[in-house]
């Protein structure tokens, strides 16, 4: 990626503005930054993130080509726990003093008597 000459206090500056950002001018912004609008499931954070991302790139420059072919490799090669973890095997966690208990199923996780696809599933629940 082209380099652009950037003062690296200019750009610290841009992206301590994107923190103050709302979730509507996070997405203008992203529109001016990447120069289409962003996916709409995108959180406020997010959003913020990588256009800081890309802010940064553009001035000091991405990834050099042997880093981008191991993160493709990572990606290729990428399995989702689910696949890993047997039916039947009983996940166990404590967070903030309570007991989480989930089991693996065939078609997700079971907490509670309830199926989630995933343990993000679970956790955006709490």
């Amino acid at each position: 990626m082209r380099r652009h000459a950037t003062d690296p206090a200019a750009i610290e500056a841009e992206i301590a503005h994107l923190r103050s950002l709302a979730r509507d001018a996070a997405r203008r912004h992203w529109r001016v930054v990447f120069g289409r609008t962003p996916p709409a499931d995108l959180s406020r954070d997010m959003l913020r993130r990588m256009i800081a991302w890309r802010l940064q790139e553009r001035a000091f420059g991405g990834l050099d080509t042997e880093s981008l072919r191991f993160l493709a490799g990572l990606a290729r090669h990428r399995s989702s726990p689910r696949r890993r973890l047997k039916p039947g095997t009983v996940l166990v966690r404590d967070y903030q003093g309570q007991r989480y208990t989930v089991t693996v199923a065939s078609d997700g996780f079971d907490w509670q008597g309830t199926i989630y696809p995933s343990l993000s599933a679970i956790g955006d629940r709490n």
